[in-house]
């Protein structure tokens, strides 16, 4: 069946009832499955159906087309990472260094954990990702980076916090997916997330004179 062209990626309906919830919950995980075993270019809605062993019509009552299904699966992994980062850098019993560090390990680990998955969503990001939705969704996490650069830098210009920020997390996400490219052990994840946070720590001491000493 040819793929609906529609210009929302928003679910058509909600589900309701715990058959519903359960048939939804079946539509994700057969694409999670379709997404990292095919990629994104071959990720069709009639592949996602045979693999949850449901019909076309019965995916088509939540989801409209298959930029909808991706875009859930990439919403649901925003909110997981931004609940990670929300989680680490708002958690003030810890040195605001010691926090970014514990950051760069969780996030690199977790994009070489699951490379596959987030690989192939990069992949299909052109399909929703000038929605309202997207942005929506982005701007949660770049919040909570602002604000801990606020804490970190409290004597720096708001101009500089920006770009600090704005530079963590662009190398957040182009360094991460580029080293998740490649399989890794575990101990060249951990060399590498020490290697990055030590230049993050290092940049942040050097704005605003943070601190000493390995955080």
């Amino acid at each position: 069946m040819p793929e609906r062209q529609e210009s929302t990626i928003s679910p058509r309906k909600q589900p309701k009832q715990a058959r519903s919830s359960e048939l939804v919950g079946a539509i994700l995980a057969a694409a999670a499955q379709v997404l990292a075993r095919e990629g994104a270019h071959r990720f069709t809605t009639a592949r996602v159906a045979e693999r949850a062993g449901v019909s076309v019509g019965s995916l088509y009552q939540y989801f409209p087309n298959k930029a909808a299904i991706l875009f859930r699966l990439q919403r649901d992994e925003w909110r997981q990472t931004s609940d990670v980062l929300h989680g680490i850098l708002e958690d003030v019993g810890s040195p605001p260094l010691e926090r970014l560090r514990a950051l760069v390990h969780a996030f690199i680990r977790s994009e070489c954990d699951e490379s596959a998955m987030r690989l192939a969503l990069s992949d299909a990001a052109p399909l929703y990702r000038n929605e309202p939705e997207a942005r929506a969704a982005k701007a949660s996490a770049s919040g909570a980076i602002q604000s801990f650069m606020r804490e970190v830098l409290p004597t720096a210009t708001d101009a500089t916090r920006t770009l600090a920020g704005e530079l963590v997390t662009a190398t957040f996400a182009a360094v991460g997916k580029r080293f998740s490219e490649t399989p890794r052990t575990p101990e060249e994840v951990e060399s590498f997330a020490d290697a990055m946070a030590d230049m993050f720590c290092a940049y942040l001491r050097e704005l605003g004179h943070v601190g000493h000493g390995r955080e």
